[in-house]
């Protein structure tokens, strides 16, 4: 059996929330969450995360009532046509040119998580032996930790760390990443946007998820804790969990 919530919230500073997501548990062996963070201007930015989630969802259906096809695959032509829908947008209208949105989605089937990711909205997989990010960022202080230039823990504040090397709907094609996490009873999946993971550490998420109290307000719980410590980013933060 899988169960899910989900919340996104405007932040403290931001006049507008960018963000947007999608939680669906269809079955109780399936389940699909994505979350998406928009970039590009004032309305831009919102437009973009709204149309990449709702195109990726309505393909991700309509590929599952079609052909039998490997969950991975999906993900991957759903990534693809919101990517198309949202450059399209961007390049049509003015007052949208330059927009894209980060996305990472999740679909749990039989056991298995299969994760995409473009952008620094991340996956994380949390179970009783600790927490492990499933997604790797696409943001230059990623790619800072990753040569040595800079710690896991300096990154967190670095100057730099808001800007992403790989966004959707800022280029015509656009290359998103695929992983594959087995998961257990009592094992949670965490899609989670930056405006989130810039403010509570892997070792808070864990605490939250596992012992912070019911898994059913832990979104309220995660988005209380940014918005107490000044939420300077629109949040969104997706759970589901594995029984």
């Amino acid at each position: 059996m899988i169960y899910a919530w989900g919340m996104t919230d405007r932040g403290t500073v931001r006049p507008q929330n960018q963000d947007g997501f999608y939680l669906d548990v269809p079955s109780a062996r399936l389940a699909i969450g994505v979350v998406c963070d928009g970039m590009g201007g004032a309305r831009a930015g919102n437009i973009a995360s709204q149309m990449a989630v709702e195109t990726f969802v309505d393909t991700l259906q309509s590929l599952q009532e079609g052909e039998e096809l490997p969950p991975g695959q999906v993900l991957e032509q759903a990534a693809e046509a919101a990517n198309r829908t949202v450059y399209h947008r961007a390049m049509i209208e003015t007052e949208c040119r330059g927009m894209g949105t980060t996305l990472v989605a999740a679909m749990v089937a039989e056991g298995t998580a299969y994760v995409l990711n473009i952008g620094d909205s991340r996956c994380y997989h949390i179970s009783g032996e600790g927490i492990r990010r499933v997604t790797r960022d696409h943001s230059v202080v990623e790619d800072m930790v990753a040569r040595g230039d800079i710690t896991p823990e300096e990154a967190r504040t670095h100057p730099r760390k808001n800007l992403i090397t790989r966004a959707l709907g800022s280029e015509d094609r656009v290359r998103a990443d695929l992983y594959e996490q087995a998961l257990s009873p009592g094992d949670f999946l965490l899609l989670c946007s930056d405006g989130l993971s810039n403010m509570v550490t892997d070792q808070e998420l864990l605490y939250e998820v596992l012992y912070g109290g019911a898994p059913e307000d832990c979104c309220q719980r995660l988005v209380d804790m940014t918005l107490s410590r000044g939420a300077p980013d629109n949040v969104t933060v997706v759970l589901m969990e594995i029984q």
